[in-house]
């Protein structure tokens, strides 16, 4: 079965066997999402989840049709 980007061989491999480095972006990108992920939720979203919490879930749209 041949890998996702249709190369062959295994995952993290090149075509000579050799491990492929990730592009020199790859870094940058990580560590742009990863200080995202560690961001604090801002109060207003936490208010709003707490909100959606305390609802009942809806038992269905039937409008009487």
């Amino acid at each position: 079965m041949a890998s996702m980007d249709g190369q062959g061989g295994k995952a993290g491999e090149g075509k000579d066997g050799a491990p492929r480095r990730p592009p020199e972006w790859a870094d940058g990108l990580k560590q742009l999402y990863d200080s995202v992920v560690e961001e604090a939720l801002p109060d207003s979203f936490k208010d709003l989840i707490d909100r959606l919490d305390a609802t009942p879930p809806a038992r269905g749209r039937d409008n009487g049709k």
